[in-house]
């Protein structure tokens, strides 16, 4: 009787030891950029209270309304797998004691979760990393935001994408600008889709958001939010554009641009890419002003960040030509035969790793004979073979073969000699 196969959830995908190294690689470099201005690594649970979420994002966007993770748990708590991280960064900054009267630049980096459906670079587990600033209310935190992002593309060679910025206002603005977006889309109900109809009067700048491509048109014609805008949002986002002309970041200002969570206000922004189809969002980000206090914090506690899903870089790295996988194949690989060979075998190989800390080096396990060992040095893709049986046990000497370099032949060098030599090649 056959059994039926397991397979992963839809949406949820495994990242295969082929594709690693090319994470590893992204990984890397966005952390050693972040950690260049400044910004402390901060590790969060992937589960939360799900009142959180529906606090911070507001109640009536997709996410709460359509995309969470969420169950009842045995002790009766609805639990949620984190959707985002801002949500999570600012509990735990309130939970710590790390906003009262401090300035925090922080950053974190792992998985998220949304029901959505699953499609080029949009998958109900996906990656991110984000960056936080928190206790600066001026508009410069707010372009160095930018600043990072802008070096992640430098720094990943990624070209073609495009920043879109625009300002939300402050509490009283976006309450005027609100009445009049209710006044303009209720005299054109009929036109509205079925989610920009329950928008209405919920929250109907979500309208704006709409990815119903029927709706573009009704949507241009609509009230513009940077003309309602009050004078502190005005100036700040004057200054914005200012310091983005002084470090020479492109930039086009998007009116229509309002993001899709209810916490952002003044400054939001987005990376946008024409090179993945629907899914053009790269990175977004934006100020959040209140949440910390709307979160419980002892005092207002001004807030801006980013987010950018991993997945995207991956496919935007792979559809770049020039762009080469780093190369994690092993360089080494030990052969042996023999109970005293075996044994030799593991001190040398932890000899070897302890004085090359970055050779990356394979000891074969499992026994076998050498036609069939070297099988496996050459599927593993090393260089070099180093072969040790009794007879080298007997000399203390190793025998070296080149597995990439047919023309070389192979050699016999002291067992002393190895790491010198490893060295002088590798």
């Amino acid at each position: 009787m056959s059994k039926k196969i397991i397979k992963a959830i839809r949406g949820i995908n495994d990242i295969l030891p082929t594709q690693t190294p090319l994470w590893q690689h992204i990984e890397v470099i966005l952390r050693q950029v972040v950690e260049s201005y400044g910004y402390k690594e901060i590790r969060l649970p992937l589960l939360e209270m799900t009142e959180l979420f529906s606090r911070s994002i507001g109640e009536v966007t997709d996410i709460v309304e359509k995309e969470m993770f969420s169950f009842i748990d045995r002790n009766n708590d609805s639990l949620t797998l984190r959707p985002e991280g801002t949500a999570c960064c600012v509990r735990a900054g309130i939970e710590n004691g790390l906003f009262y009267n401090q300035i925090q630049r922080l950053w974190y980096i792992g998985p998220m979760f949304r029901h959505e459906r699953p499609q080029q670079g949009r998958y109900r587990q996906f990656h991110q990393i984000g960056a936080e600033a928190y206790g600066i209310a001026s508009p410069d935190i707010d372009v160095e935001m930018i600043l990072i992002t802008a070096r992640f593309w430098q720094k990943l060679g990624l070209k073609n994408l495009e920043l879109q910025i625009n300002s939300l206002g402050n509490t009283n603005a976006r309450m005027i600008y609100r009445q009049q977006l209710l006044d303009y889309f209720s005299g054109h109900y009929e036109q509205l889709d079925t989610d920009s109809q329950r928008r209405l009067q919920t929250n109907p700048l979500r309208i704006l958001d709409s990815k119903n491509p029927d709706m573009h048109p009704l949507i241009e014609s609509a009230p513009k939010l940077l003309d309602y805008l009050d004078n502190e949002s005005k100036e700040d986002f004057a200054i914005l554009q200012q310091l983005l002309d002084e470090v020479n970041i492109t930039y086009q200002v998007n009116p229509r641009l309002v993001r899709g969570l209810d916490y952002y206000n003044k400054t939001v922004f987005e990376w946008l890419t024409k090179d993945l189809g629907a899914q053009g969002t790269v990175c977004a980000g934006g100020r959040y002003d209140k949440l910390v206090g709307q979160l419980g914090g002892k005092q207002a506690t001004p807030a801006v960040g980013f987010a950018m899903g991993l997945e995207r870089l991956i496919i935007l790295l792979a559809q770049e030509s020039a762009f080469e996988i780093p190369n994690k194949l092993p360089q080494v690989y030990f052969v042996t035969m023999g109970a005293k060979a075996v044994q030799k075998t593991f001190s040398l190989s932890e000899l070897l790793r302890n004085e090359l800390p970055q050779l990356r080096l394979v000891t074969h396990c499992g026994g076998g004979s050498f036609k069939s060992q070297f099988k496996q040095a050459d599927k593993s893709g090393a260089k070099i073979a180093i072969i040790l049986g009794e007879d080298e046990v007997e000399k203390q000497q190793v025998t070296i073969k080149h597995l990439r370099e047919k023309n070389r032949s192979q050699l016999s060098i002291a067992q002393s000699e190895l790491v010198n030599y490893l060295k002088s090649i590798i």
